[in-house]
């Protein structure tokens, strides 16, 4: 190599400031995005660790309460007129609702198992849409990520052939920069997206069994007021 341009290259500042600084207007705006998208990715994925962890913590403690033999009345007396987690609020939907359907002479009102039913899923509905909300943004970031920075690659070689062909010069010195400011575009898509699929893959299924937790409690607690409506 020609010790001018090894001279050259080794004089170049290829630390990631220095190639973002020199990268092009649309080049820095992909980066920016990708990395803005990596951290609100990291900033979903802690809070719904967080988030689902209480959840489960919360269900487990709410059974132990509701298979401790403590009639359901007193529960419900105890949980009051606002729930405090989600297993409560299930439990309080399905009681509002068993409270509503007697009459005032003591009898049911017709179709109440299905009211009650009923009522108990849409509560688990608006659980569930709670738990998922963000994971979205989650296997959109995956999904997109690595073509965003795919993009800003291309655009970046783009440029640099260009000022290969301005500057007639072909040295290493004049290739190697262009070359790397636009690999970091890649790398900072790879970067959002692998974390972004792997936790989506892992809080979506721990969003299932959350959820199906909550639905097995509603099926079992409508078995017990099903036996209550045929006696």
């Amino acid at each position: 190599m020609d010790p001018s341009t090894l001279s050259l290259a080794q004089e170049m500042d290829f630390s990631l400031l220095a190639l973002f600084a020199r990268a092009t207007f649309t080049v820095k705006l992909v980066m920016l995005m990708l990395v803005a998208a990596s951290f609100w990715a990291w900033a979903i994925i802690i809070q719904k660790h967080i988030t689902f962890r209480l959840a489960r913590r919360e269900a487990e403690g709410f059974d132990r309460q509701f298979w401790s033999g403590e009639p359901l009345d007193e529960l419900f007396e105890q949980i009051g007129a606002e729930p405090r987690n989600a297993s409560q609020r299930i439990f309080a939907a399905g009681m509002i609702e068993w409270r509503r359907s007697h009459r005032e002479d003591g009898g049911l009102i017709a179709g109440a198992q299905a009211r009650i039913d009923r009522s108990m899923d849409v509560t688990i509905a608006k659980e569930a849409e709670s738990l998922n909300r963000g994971l979205g943004f989650l296997a959109t970031t995956g999904s997109t990520a690595p073509f965003i920075g795919l993009f800003g690659t291309v655009w970046g070689i783009k440029n640099a052939f260009e000022h290969i062909a301005m500057s007639q010069n072909t040295n290493l010195a004049v290739v190697a920069p262009g070359i790397s400011e636009a690999l970091v575009a890649t790398a900072l898509g790879l970067l959002a997206a692998i974390p972004a699929v792997i936790f989506y893959n892992k809080l979506n299924s721990d969003s299932d069994r959350i959820i199906g937790g909550y639905e097995s409690f509603a099926d079992e607690f409508s078995t017990i007021l099903s036996r209550q409506l045929d006696s």
